[in-house]
């Protein structure tokens, strides 16, 4: 089975100006699915980073907001690569880290070249924060439930 949303993701990956992505939806409707899918199929690689499971990524995005030491830690911690282009990073259960939320301005105006992707239970709630959102700098996108 396919889900529908595929086909809007592939668009956000090729369009020029593609953002970094906040997936929004109801509880169990399959962001992460979808989105390690997506990874899956359509790059070379993926690195997921999941905030509630490893609460030591927290502390990459608290400390600093250069885009490039993030992402050196998140390679030391992942023990992969990360490719501009080339690899899909997904923040899951950013709820947890709002700060990885407020990152996102920092890749959209530093590193557009890498593809980025965030979900999360409770989404809305850390959304509602304005001192903490990067408002015009992020892409969003709904996945509803499979029909």
């Amino acid at each position: 089975m396919k889900r529908f949303i595929l086909k809007k993701l592939l668009a956000w990956k090729n369009s020029s100006y593609r953002k970094p992505l906040i997936l929004k939806g109801v509880r169990q409707v399959g962001k992460t699915w979808i989105l390690k899918e997506f990874g899956k199929c359509y790059y070379e690689n993926t690195a997921y980073f999941n905030f509630d499971e490893n609460e030591e990524y927290k502390q990459f995005f608290e400390t600093t907001k250069d885009v490039d030491r993030i992402l050196q830690n998140l390679m030391l911690a992942s023990g992969q690569k990360i490719l501009p282009e080339k690899t899909l990073i997904i923040f899951d259960e950013v709820q947890d880290c709002p700060k990885v939320i407020n990152s996102m301005k920092y890749f959209c105006e530093n590193a557009p070249q890498y593809h980025i992707a965030c979900a999360g239970s409770l989404l809305g709630i850390a959304l509602a924060k304005p001192s903490s959102f990067p408002v015009g700098k992020v892409n969003f996108m709904q996945i509803d439930p499979m029909t």
